[in-house]
């Protein structure tokens, strides 16, 4: 049974989260790029093109993309095959501390949701496990999320006769009622069944997936094309100001859920759609 250096996880937390701040994947900033050269809007592709200019200054730079550095959502997926001596929450905490720190990174936690004391170092972090069978990696991916486009996400427990055209026009009416707030281009993520608190975790899990993947479940797939015409048929455009390009791409993942219910959450990623992962 291999034995999980808790070392390198702090380490490469620490990493993970300066350089999920720091350089856009070169998936999103190619699927960017693309929407630039189609987009019709003179306002709109003025905007991407300052995303992509903004984008290249940061990396150059190694400074954050955006002001709002998050608060960091890490999944983590340990092998059955592991054995981990002592902590490894705060293993991770402690990576998020250092990162925050040594990359200059803004400090966006509080203590408490109520009386909104700082907590200075930007923990804790927001931490999912999952347990793979007969395995003895670790995976952990980083994903900063910020608040504007955390703050523009939904959740409704449909009934089950209201269908794919009730979750159709959720979504559609999430992005229109969203605007520019979640700063668009944005990357859609839909979790469809489970429960109430499995629908949102399955939302947060597609903004993390490839920009350019394949949904291997087809009522999906085509669900993710028909949502991307329609939502970038709305016109609100980049951050919002009219255009074409409201998403880069939308995501659905689905679950098994209770014949009484049809649960649809809506995460949205702003354009910097900032995760990184490593495998140990």
């Amino acid at each position: 049974m291999k034995e999980l250096d808790l070392r390198k996880v702090t380490d490469e937390v620490e990493r993970m989260c300066i350089e999920g701040n720091y350089f856009i994947g070169k998936d999103v900033l190619d699927k960017i790029k693309e929407a630039h050269a189609k987009e019709e809007s003179e306002v709109g592709k003025k905007i991407l093109g300052q995303i992509i200019e903004n984008d290249d200054i940061a990396a150059k730079e190694q400074v954050p993309m955006c002001q709002d550095t998050g608060i960091v959502v890490i999944f983590v997926e340990v092998g059955t095959d592991v054995k981990i001596n002592g902590d490894i929450y705060e293993a991770i905490n402690e990576g998020v501390r250092r990162g925050y720190e040594k990359g200059y990174l803004r400090k966006s936690v509080v203590r408490h949701p109520l009386d909104r004391v700082n907590t200075k170092d930007n923990t804790p972090a927001i931490i999912h496990t999952k347990l793979v069978p007969n395995s003895d990696k670790v995976k952990i991916i980083v994903a900063p999320k910020g608040g504007g486009s955390e703050n523009m996400s939904a959740l409704k427990m449909l009934k089950p006769s209201d269908g794919i055209e009730g979750v159709k026009k959720l979504v559609v009416d999430t992005i229109k009622n969203a605007g520019g707030n979640p700063c668009p281009p944005i990357i859609v993520g839909v979790g469809i069944g489970g429960n109430f608190e499995k629908a949102a975790l399955l939302a947060k899990e597609a903004v993390l997936r490839p920009i350019n993947d394949k949904n291997a479940d087809p009522i999906a797939a085509d669900l993710e094309a028909e949502l991307l015409e329609l939502i970038n048929k709305t016109g609100v455009g980049p951050l919002g100001l009219g255009g074409r390009t409201t998403a880069l791409a939308v995501k659905v993942n689905t679950y098994p859920c209770h014949i009484a219910a049809l649960p649809v959450a809506i995460n949205i990623n702003c354009h910097a759609a900032r995760h990184k992962e490593v495998e140990l």
